[in-house]
């Protein structure tokens, strides 16, 4: 396999061989299982798609059942396809994949979704700095947009204009990301630097292409 799904648990340091401390984000990695395996003769094309995490029953519908009972595996809340893998490594239904597809020293990419802020202002979101001063009749203005368009000519406001929004909640990948350390008892992978998204929050590793 070329990648898992995991669960992002948090940050922490370490000290390699020669006492440096390395900053580094801690990855509950699988253990996940093998629901589907699509072909190219039927599907259109060749991937693998793993599941994460148990999840109770009644919270299961009928739909699911049936895919994860096909598989012999219990409800699982996490799908993901994987189109990438090596050859001569192809997976059965209901086989398990751990955290030792990777070795220390490997880089690999990360997929996550960053932290949601809310709707945020154009300070906030983009970096303005507010429009000037607080004298000579500015009032409330300190974290205003400024112009964001001409009267006679468009008469309107051209598409892509940076203004105040939603912030934060989308999928970011992070690529060249070194690990450090497997622990293959508890299942964890501890990657060099700070990757997307809150603590708990799911991600997926795949090997760095």
């Amino acid at each position: 396999m070329s990648g898992i799904i995991g669960k992002k648990i948090g940050m922490t340091s370490i000290f390699d061989a020669n006492g440096k401390n390395i900053p580094v984000t801690v990855i509950e990695a699988g253990p996940c299982y093998v629901t589907q395996i699509r072909t190219n003769e039927v599907d259109g094309y060749d991937a693998i798609q793993l599941a994460y995490e148990d999840k109770k029953e009644k919270h299961t519908n009928k739909a699911e059942k049936g895919h994860f009972e096909k598989a012999g595996i219990s409800p699982k809340r996490k799908l993901v396809e994987f189109t990438r893998f090596e050859a001569g490594h192809r997976k059965q239904f209901g086989d398990k994949v751990e955290v030792d597809v990777f070795v220390e020293g490997e880089y690999v990419d990360v997929v996550g979704t960053t932290k949601g802020k809310g709707f945020q202002g154009v300070v906030r979101r983009h970096g303005f700095s507010g429009v000037g001063g607080a004298t000579h009749g500015q009032h409330n203005r300190l974290r205003a947009p400024g112009s964001v368009g001409a009267s006679s000519w468009p008469s309107r406001v051209f598409k892509g204009i940076r203004m105040a929004g939603q912030m934060g909640s989308k999928r970011r990948k992070i690529i060249n990301l070194q690990i450090v350390k497997i622990v293959k008892e508890k299942n964890l992978l501890l990657v060099k630097g700070g990757i997307p998204g809150a603590n708990g929050s799911y991600v997926i590793i795949e090997r760095w292409s």
